[in-house]
């Protein structure tokens, strides 16, 4: 692993950006305000932002790699590969794959859920991001408790969330683009998939204590937990009191103060932000953010989000881009109990990412530095490597 000095950049320090020097060695951040010379290779920074790298607790854009059109499927390894090289490209430097196991067949399938977790373990060690398993457990697959309770007191789930979406299945079957649109996914047959629908709401009565047994588990084995879609305080209290302490996109301003009030992490869409809204019609992420309803901001479904967000909350004034810029590091990174990242300070996981933000709201990632490594460049003049500094001194 080779020692680094970042030089030059407009540092992010706590709530101040600062013109200094960064020293990486060993895949930490040794010093700060210190140019050390020797073997290290050199980033020039000057003109560039120097921030943490951002740490992604809930993304599932790996999804289109694995089926770009419905019914066409790539195998689960490409997928993940492609998914590493863009979530890197875009300052991402911890990634949650959050993969829905659901009661459905097809992409969201016990099958589709097994493979994901084996590659994502197999291929850990060729991934530049430090890459994680986010399991979307839907309440309602019910088939799934025993596997996923193994899962989860044997440590190969990093954050376990509790999804129920069949309010919105069974409003979707009157909508026949939608009911298509889950057909499709499944592969079935829209007679097979509405039988399968049936059978699966006739077992609503075993939910809750499945919930509860699950949690149980989540808890003693250290398992971070996320309620998906809370929609009243009732529901975001009844998920605390099982240790579920992350609010994953509650649904209006109520549930998210709930959550704020129980001092719950609260995540929103990274894309809601950029967009100006939500895609469903729901909460509006910047209104939330306003109101310090929202301390964690996810790729969601477009990688590219959380980088583009802190950007565009600085420039409407809601936020400094140092406070917005902690909703996609250090903010996620508290949520999930990851002490060594979301900030730069001596001692932390050297995960670092060079941005220029000439163009307003259109920062680009120049440099992405991941575990100590350098993974992404864009500038190769800016890379002066200590054979080459010695050969300019003389």
């Amino acid at each position: 692993m080779t020692d680094l000095i970042i030089s030059g950049g407009r540092t992010l320090l706590g709530s101040d950006f600062v013109d200094t020097f960064l020293s990486v060695t060993e895949g930490e951040i040794a010093d700060i305000g210190v140019s050390r010379s020797g073997s290290a290779v050199e980033l020039d920074a000057r003109e560039l932002l120097v921030l943490p790298g951002i740490v992604d607790v809930h993304g599932d854009a790996f999804e289109r790699q694995m089926e770009p059109r419905a019914g066409v499927g790539f195998p689960v390894d490409v997928a993940l590969i492609d998914s590493d090289r863009q979530a890197i490209a875009n300052g991402i430097t911890t990634v949650f794959h959050a993969t829905t196991w659901s009661w459905e067949p097809g992409l969201r399938s016990a099958d589709n859920a097994r493979r994901l977790l084996e590659s994502i373990e197999d291929l850990r060690p060729r991934l530049s991001a430090d890459t994680r398993f986010h399991l979307r457990h839907e309440t309602y697959n019910l088939g799934a408790e025993e596997e996923i309770a193994q899962w989860l007191a044997t440590g190969r789930v990093d954050l376990f969330a509790f999804n129920d979406h069949m309010n919105s299945t069974l409003a979707s079957l009157e909508k026949p683009q939608k009911r298509q649109r889950m057909v499709d996914r499944t592969g079935l047959s829209g007679e097979a998939f509405d039988l399968l629908v049936a059978d699966v709401v006739s077992r609503a009565d075993e939910v809750p204590a499945s919930i509860a047994r699950l949690a149980s588990i989540a808890r003693d084995a250290g398992v971070r937990m996320l309620s998906h879609d809370d929609d009243t305080p009732a529901m975001r209290k009844a998920f605390r009191a099982q240790g579920v302490t992350i609010a994953e996109f509650p649904i209006n301003e109520e549930t998210a103060r709930e959550a704020a009030e129980g001092g719950d992490a609260i995540v929103y869409g990274a894309p809601n932000v950029v967009r100006g809204g939500s895609h469903t019609g729901w909460t509006k992420a910047s209104d939330m953010i306003a109101n310090g309803l929202c301390s964690v901001l996810a790729s969601d479904y477009y990688y590219p989000a959380p980088l583009l967000a802190p950007f565009r909350l600085a420039a409407d004034g809601v936020l400094s881009l140092a406070r917005a810029w902690d909703l996609v590091s250090g903010g996620p990174a508290r949520a999930a109990g990851l002490t060594d990242r979301g900030s730069i300070a001596p001692g932390q996981r050297a995960d670092i990412i060079m941005v220029d933000d000439q163009v307003p709201m259109r920062p680009r990632v120049v440099a992405v530095i991941a575990n100590g490594q350098l993974f992404y460049l864009t500038e190769p003049g800016r890379l002066t490597a200590p054979l080459a500094r010695a050969a300019a001194a003389e």
